[in-house]
């Protein structure tokens, strides 16, 4: 729906080398709803996300990263390339389903690396923010220096709407220059980095 509303925003993102990927119809959680009804609203995500953007998404996160028992199977039915909503760990890896690998890429998230937990007002708990923006910035620098020295991913979760305030964009602009002075850093997609693992690992999207 956000692409519908603005979607000269999305064709911008998409003209600058960014990727833009299902995130829900309208932020609905996936464990509350009828198999049949998650499955629409995932295929008319890609649909109307390739309509304005022109490129078909290849991968999933979902909503406050919901997993129902049945988004694996939708996900594959889409010959999505990538899911990016599990934390079974800190690095890539292939999700395996029955004992049997999917060929979908899982790219972890962790609550750790999301700005939400620091500054997302809960207002029906009565819950503010507790944390500066320095303190953030020195949980991100921490994860990418630790994730930098395994030779690991880095992967962060950020909202426009929580970061985007003038006393934390800088954290993340502070955070970016830091990863860019350490020189041997990769910036990519996550489309990008889930080929890179199949690549690297001898398989396929969806197969062997």
């Amino acid at each position: 729906m956000t692409a519908t509303l603005y979607p000269d925003e999305q064709r911008r993102v998409i003209e600058e080398g960014h990727e833009v990927g299902i995130h829900s119809w309208i932020h609905e959680f996936n464990s509350t709803l009828p198999p049949e009804a998650e499955r629409d609203l995932q295929f008319r995500a890609a649909d109307r996300l390739e309509a304005i953007c022109g490129v078909r998404p290849v991968g999933i996160r979902t909503p406050s990263w919901d997993f129902s028992a049945h988004t694996l199977a939708i996900t594959r039915e889409m010959g999505l390339l990538y899911d990016s909503s599990l934390m079974a760990d800190d690095d890539p890896y292939e999700i395996v389903e029955d004992g049997v690998p999917t060929g979908v890429v899982e790219l972890p998230v962790e609550w750790i690396r999301d700005d939400a937990p620091y500054w997302m007002v809960d207002w029906k708990r009565g819950v503010l923010p507790h944390m500066p923006p320095s303190s953030v910035e020195e949980v991100f620098r921490r994860e990418f220096d630790g994730a930098r020295r395994e030779g690991g991913l880095f992967l962060l979760t950020c909202h426009p709407h929580i970061i985007g305030h003038r006393s934390r964009i800088s954290v993340l602009e502070s955070l970016i220059e830091h990863i860019r002075g350490a020189g041997d850093v990769w910036f990519a997609t996550h489309a990008d980095v889930a080929r890179w693992c199949l690549d690297r690992a001898g398989r396929k999207a969806g197969g062997v």
